[in-house]
């Protein structure tokens, strides 16, 4: 792909739902906190191309920044399969060895019915395949940005999982000619 590619990672606003809990593609945005959402509109370019995984909070939080995304399935948060829905703590409590298993080898372990974080790094390097030249606003989860930060900075799977990536929280990477660029990571503005 020819020329550079200046990526805004935004991770969407927090679940307004339970804490804890392994939220579904149709849980809503809390998009309470106008003044984090502000700055982040005013920090982004104002020829931006916007884009979001198809789960509703990220496509709340895109609009609430004032983006009509793109909606790409390859951003979607890590597929945990039968899990999706309950509490971790629910989870710890009934998922006996299976649960256990998982936590063990979190970047490689498979929920039942789920996908692992590295089957998600790899969706991922496919969806940002499709990103084309200039500035670009992803809204995605906090699994999406790990994996990006993954792929930009060729760390395992493993390494990656160590970020934190807050709600309304800005990951700048390039894609140049030459390779990646990390600009910042788990940015807050105000």
């Amino acid at each position: 792909m020819e020329g550079e590619t200046f990526l805004w990672l935004i991770r969407h606003a927090a679940v307004a739902g339970v804490t804890g809990t392994i939220h579904a593609a149709d849980a809503r945005a809390d998009l309470g906190d106008y003044a984090a959402l502000a700055a982040l509109r005013r920090l982004l370019p104002a020829d931006v191309a916007g884009y979001a995984s198809p789960s509703r909070r990220t496509v709340e939080t895109a609009r609430a920044l004032g983006l009509e995304p793109q909606l790409i399935s390859e951003f979607r948060e890590q597929d945990f399969g039968d899990w999706t829905g309950h509490g971790h703590d629910e989870l710890a409590a009934t998922g006996g060895e299976a649960y256990a298993q998982v936590w063990r080898d979190p970047a490689h372990g498979r929920p039942p019915n789920g996908e692992s974080f590295a089957d998600q790094v790899a969706r991922v390097r496919l969806g940002l395949a499709q990103i084309g030249t200039g500035s670009a606003a992803l809204v995605v989860h906090s699994g999406t940005i790990r994996a990006g930060l993954c792929i930009a900075l060729d760390l395992t799977p493993e390494a990656a999982l160590r970020f934190v990536i807050d709600p309304l929280s800005v990951t700048r990477i390039d894609r140049l000619a030459g390779g990646w660029r990390v600009v910042c990571v788990n940015q807050r503005v105000s």
